[in-house]
């Protein structure tokens, strides 16, 4: 994003500031200074902020944080750091770490672009997951999709050997062009079926953005990549 290899104007969000609910402003003064990532800083050492060398596993736009709270209790072996622009969410994902003695969550604000680039090591991450990213639906902003060859170049520099990237989406021609795009990467293969989707892991709750696809009449694509060594 500061460079010439990725356009300035590509971001990974839309920053759509909402009001903080007096929980969520307690939660981000309370617990940010636990278990926030600011957004300056000098690369990070993962497993000494976890305390711990597991797997790490990065969701980029996690929402409310609702789903990634519950993956986190359900894979304790697992450590999770979600990014996310909008302060509500991130505020009501650091409520529901504290509420669930959550140890396994570590929360950034800011754009996952600047966060994956500057304070993420390479080969340092097992997964990274993406579900439901704006779709940018309209054929004319679809260069502000976030799943284009360059952040893909990105992601697979910070994943390990083997390290999988997990999208999930409601729109069928932006899973065509993920389905495209990752299948042209020489660094990537497809771990899905025949038609390059996979079934909804068990490991990946019904969000609500699924919920409401599912209530327009969407269908909802799973995409699973795995690097290759």
């Amino acid at each position: 994003m500061h460079d010439n290899v990725y356009r300035r104007e590509i971001r990974s969000f839309v920053r759509r500031e909402g009001r903080l609910t007096p929980g969520q402003q307690k939660a981000l003064d309370a617990h940010w200074a636990t278990w926030g990532i600011d957004e300056v800083g000098q690369q990070l050492d993962l497993p000494g902020l976890f305390g711990r060398d597991n797997p790490k596993v990065l969701e980029i736009g996690f929402g409310n944080g609702a789903s990634l709270a519950q993956m986190a209790a359900a894979q304790p072996d697992f450590d999770f750091i979600g990014v996310e622009v909008h302060r509500p969410g991130v505020g009501q994902l650091l409520k529901s770490i504290h509420e669930l003695d959550l140890s396994n969550v570590r929360v950034a604000c800011m754009d996952a672009v600047v966060l994956l680039r500057e304070r993420i090591a390479d080969a340092a991450l097992q997964r990274v997951q993406l579900y439901f990213p704006d779709p940018w639906h309209k054929k004319r902003h679809h260069k502000r999709r976030i799943i284009q060859p360059d952040f893909i170049r990105l992601i697979s520099s910070k994943l390990s050997p083997e390290g999988q990237i997990h999208l999930a989406t409601d729109w069928q021609d932006y899973a065509e062009q993920m389905l495209q795009d990752l299948g042209a990467s020489p660094n990537f293969k497809n771990l899905g079926n025949d038609d390059g989707f996979i079934p909804r892991p068990d490991y990946r709750p019904i969000t609500k953005f699924e919920q409401r696809g599912h209530r327009l009449g969407h269908g909802v694509w799973d995409l699973l990549f795995e690097k290759c060594n």
